[in-house]
């Protein structure tokens, strides 16, 4: 956890020199003023010998810390390790899920994967775990990984002013996904929400947190996902609007009940259109719909499908917008599609 005290600005200096003298502060973090609802404060950032608070100030965990001096380069690091050939084959990015870094270390480089991996933890001397990326696989699309340093694979990652507790090596995780995640969270106030494929509670998790609808009934058929969406509507203090299920969101999802529904999934999502329709009032509703296409059909072939489906159900269709999540894959994007059906 990066630490941090938030204290009004005229108090600055004598904490400042405080820290200082009881050598608490991180000297690697910036200082920062920071501008809430609440008013104008400083950051300070802190290490762990503040512990749980100065004077009358708690210590909370800093979101997106800023860093005095950057990080050496990964290539940087292991010069003198590494061939001029190898070193031309370091990845040059990672995933950083609250103390656990996940990197794709090519086969090329097998045996100094650990010479990367305590490279990589010296440059994040917060993180304690470093596992290899090999991709997902399976119908719950699990991450295939391996463990190389550290010894623990939960951690929690927190985003958006929400906690996402998870094993790395048991559910998958995506951060380019973070932008549609922020708008799911300014979406369904007062509204009853059908999540189809909850996960750990990607979206529904921050809809919950900031637009409080009145009730999520959140579906994931995966035991080990469904586990850590429990663990984290507790996390979140979201218990008393938040309805999870363990189960096919086919047999699973309710009928004629909801005004908003999430389909964030990829791969077979078209599959459970028709349930998901059902789940809406019978007097409309506004459907998210995931899907991952060629460039090319991003346009055509998800709102065909959901015209597809409604038209078999006797339901029109106002498509509302197509949003460009991220690149899936060359030439394949993961898209998804607003649409407002009713009769």
């Amino acid at each position: 956890m990066y630490g941090v005290i938030r204290i009004p600005p005229k108090k600055g200096e004598e904490i400042r020199e405080k820290a200082v003298n009881e050598k608490f502060l991180d000297t690697a973090r910036k200082i920062r003023k920071l501008q809430t609802i609440e008013g104008t404060f400083l950051e300070i950032p802190v290490t762990e010998v503040a512990g749980g608070k100065i004077e009358d100030f708690p210590v909370i965990e800093q979101e997106n810390p800023e860093f005095l001096k950057k990080p050496n380069s990964l290539k940087e690091s292991l010069k003198g390790f590494l061939s001029e050939t190898e070193l031309a084959s370091v990845p040059s990015g990672w995933q950083i899920l609250g103390d656990i870094i996940i990197v794709g270390i090519p086969e090329i480089l097998e045996d100094k994967k650990m010479k990367i991996a305590e490279a990589l933890l010296s440059m994040y001397p917060r993180c304690r775990t470093v596992v290899r990326d090999f991709g997902i696989q399976g119908q719950f699309r699990q991450p295939k990984r391996e463990l190389l340093l550290g010894s623990e694979t939960e951690t929690i990652h927190k985003e958006h002013g929400c906690f996402f507790k998870q094993d790395v090596t048991k559910v998958m995780y995506s951060k380019g996904n973070l932008e549609e995640r922020k708008r799911m969270s300014k979406l369904g106030e007062g509204e009853i929400v059908v999540d189809m494929f909850a996960g750990i509670g990607y979206f529904s998790i921050p809809m919950a947190v900031h637009s409080r609808p009145k009730k999520i009934i959140g579906i994931e058929i995966n035991p080990e996902s469904f586990a850590y969406l429990k663990e984290n509507i507790k996390l979140n203090k979201v218990e008393e609007i938040f309805v999870p299920i363990c189960g096919d969101c086919s047999k699973f999802a309710p009928e004629g009940t909801a005004d908003r529904v999430l389909m964030g999934y990829v791969g077979t999502t078209h599959y459970y259109l028709e349930p998901a329709i059902k789940a809406l009032k019978k007097s409309g509703g506004i459907l998210h719909y995931h899907e991952t296409v060629p460039e090319s059909l991003a346009r055509i072939r998800p709102q065909e499908r959901i015209e597809k489906a409604a038209c078999a159900l006797g339901k029109k269709v106002e498509i509302l917008e197509t949003h460009r999540i991220k690149k899936y894959s060359p030439g394949v994007l993961h898209v998804v599609v607003d649409a407002r059906i009713f009769e």
